[in-house]
């Protein structure tokens, strides 16, 4: 009589990644709309002349970019006393900016910091190229379906039954076994950029691996 065993597995794989996004804002404020608005729009073109010239999607430093439009907006503060104070206008505007060179990137940013009115960056995104993303991810599947294949084997020997045999494969919780639900196969991405003191402000780039994964549900019988 066939016993059956019901098994996840499950691989990860790290990889350094090779595009790192800067998210960028330019933001200011002041008693009156229009030298606000004007200030960031300024900003701005500073912000796009500094990288068009490093713009070429094959061979880089930056492959890709992205501005937003400029928001504005308006609000009354008020202050200790609860008295509220005059109109304070805002203007802000996001920027977005891939690079597959990291040391140019970190110019970048310091360069801005510095000189750049309003500038502030939110944040660095890490990420690998879509064909390496792809490459691993079914490098990952395939060792996760491996490793359940080895996982109900070693659950047979322990009570004595015959070498498995597969009757079921799918993505984790589609078997309907009471197994939790995996989403499959996901990137995890180093989220930030500290900026060093000194006297000139650099941007030490700390990114982490990026953890590729996948988990697999299956079913095997042996006798």
């Amino acid at each position: 009589m066939a016993t059956e065993l019901t098994v996840r597995g499950s691989f990860s794989a790290f990889e350094p990644p090779e595009r790192a996004t800067a998210r960028a804002t330019l933001g200011l404020e002041g008693p009156q709309l229009q030298p606000v608005f004007d200030r960031v729009v300024h900003a701005l073109e500073q912000v796009r002349s500094s990288v068009q010239p490093l713009h070429d999607p094959e061979r880089g430093p930056v492959t890709w970019w992205a501005t937003q439009q400029v928001r504005t907006w308006a609000q009354r503060p008020w202050n200790q006393d609860g008295k509220q104070l005059p109109l304070v206008h805002h203007a802000a505007v996001g920027v977005e900016v891939k690079f597959r060179d990291f040391a140019a990137l970190g110019r970048w940013v310091s360069e801005h910091v510095e000189r750049t009115e309003g500038f502030g960056l939110d944040g660095v995104t890490w990420a690998l190229t879509e064909q390496r993303k792809q490459e691993l991810v079914r490098q990952v599947r395939t060792r996760a379906v491996q490793d359940a294949a080895a996982r109900a084997q070693h659950y047979a020997d322990a009570i004595g039954l015959g070498p498995v045999r597969p009757v079921a494969v799918a993505d984790a919780g589609m078997l309907g076994d009471g197994l939790r639900p995996d989403f499959g196969p996901q990137a995890a991405y180093a989220r930030a950029a500290g900026l060093g003191g000194g006297g000139d402000v650099q941007l030490e780039l700390s990114p982490e691996d990026i953890e590729v994964a996948a988990s697999v549900d299956a079913r095997f019988v042996a006798e």
